[in-house]
């Protein structure tokens, strides 16, 4: 009998990720090497509390893996459980080992962002200093915020990216409509990286306008340049169309939404709560401007918006399921597999992968020259970038007018 895997989810969810879980099972039903195949629900809160589901059982039909495949958010559930530093504390991962060889685990697979693959860096090496060689633990990647390091881009990030350029191409129809000037203010996630709301501009592609101003978070906003812009905008259109970073910060190094004094909470990570970005400017143009604003926050809606899946967003995730299963039946551990992108057209990529401690606490910001000089809007380049990342479309499963998922607790 072979050994038995388990895989958990952690983060925020997206479009993408059970895609990628249904990679891993598929791939582990199919190897000799793996016996039972397990979920923890909840991530790495999940197998300190042996809260695990048997997928196997789960998922003997295979038309449950592919709606499983076709379903948004995280079917395992997530968590933002930091684990400590073992050698100030290894009482969670002596839990961890403990847990293993109870129910013999010798593959776990991680699936998410940045505070994943630091959990799965610091599990890697404390396995490797107790001589356990015989548990392999593998990173595998997912993030709308597109910021992890040594891949070319995020599960997630490419249906995200669609929604956002969407949902701007149907806005910009509405914001235009009356001949009275008007703001409209859109909040996108992106805490420290712009990526998701530099999607904004693929509104632009059937010959749209698009968003009249783009700022990202990797250059510091200037509130009276802003509000300048703003007037420049109005010389072109009555309905004024701005994309901001929830992450944007000003002069002082702060976040804008810090001036919103209900923005106090910070998670196991030590991230500030930091969406407020939009309603502290919407002050700002009324008070300087005297224009009718409306402040909009995407917010969760960004993240888990399947009926707008990119196909090509939905096939990556789930290869890099599979791939990771191929390389821990290997023995490849400590690694978080990845996209290596040949050409942008025609589009070409291969998976490949990179040790997860060149990984873990790193984040990819949008690279400046993709940034205008004007720091108001995006280059050529990034368009490009994006562009294929957001193909294909992906069916829904609607049952009485609604889509119908694979839930699964």
């Amino acid at each position: 009998m072979g050994r038995n895997i388990l895989m958990a989810q952690s983060g925020g969810p997206t479009s993408a990720i059970n895609a990628t879980i249904s990679g891993l099972i598929e791939q582990a039903i199919k190897e000799p090497s793996i016996d039972k195949i397990y979920g923890a629900k909840h991530g790495i809160k999940g197998v300190l509390n042996e809260d695990f589901i048997d997928l196997g059982e789960a998922f003997g039909n295979p038309t449950d893996i592919m709606r499983l495949y076709h379903t948004p958010s995280a079917a395992l559930g997530s968590c933002r459980y930091k684990l400590a530093l073992p050698e100030k504390d290894d009482s969670d991962y002596a839990s961890i080992l403990r847990i293993f060889d109870k129910y013999d685990i010798g593959f776990f697979a991680y699936v998410g962002g940045n505070d994943s693959m630091d959990t799965v860096d610091k599990l890697g090496k404390y396995l490797k200093a107790k001589n356990r060689d015989d548990i392999i633990v593998i990173g595998v990647p997912k993030t709308i915020d597109n910021d992890l390091v040594s891949t070319d881009h995020c599960p997630g990030y490419g249906s995200a990216a669609k929604y956002i350029g969407t949902t701007f191409t149907e806005l910009e129809r509405d914001c235009r409509v009356y001949d009275t000037k008007s703001v409209t203010i859109v909040e996108v996630m992106g805490r420290n990286a712009g990526w998701l709301t530099a999607a904004s501009a693929l509104s632009r592609i059937h010959g749209g306008m698009g968003p009249n101003l783009i700022y990202l978070c990797e250059t510091v906003f200037d509130s009276e340049k802003f509000l300048e812009d703003i007037k420049e905008a109005f010389t072109k259109t009555n309905g004024v169309l701005v994309a901001i970073s929830e992450g944007i910060k000003g002069k002082s190094g702060k976040y804008v939404s810090e001036e919103d004094s209900e923005n106090a909470f910070v998670d196991a990570f030590g991230h500030k709560h930091i969406a407020g970005s939009a309603r502290v400017l919407e002050k700002l143009v009324m008070n300087e401007l005297g224009y009718k604003v409306r402040p909009i926050e995407l917010s969760l809606i960004q993240r888990s918006a399947a009926h707008l899946a990119s196909a090509t967003d939905l096939r990556e995730s789930k290869n890099l399921g599979i791939r990771a299963v191929k390389h821990l039946v290997e023995g490849k551990g400590n690694i978080m597999v990845s996209l290596e992108r040949i050409s942008d057209s025609p589009y070409e990529i291969k998976l490949g992968y990179a040790p997860v401690d060149s990984i873990a606490n790193r984040e990819k910001k949008v690279p400046l020259e993709w940034i205008s000089e004007s720091k108001n809007d995006v280059t050529q380049e990034l368009m490009d970038y994006m562009l294929p990342l957001i193909q294909g479309e992906v069916p829904s499963f609607f049952e009485n007018g609604i889509p119908k998922h694979k839930i699964l607790f």
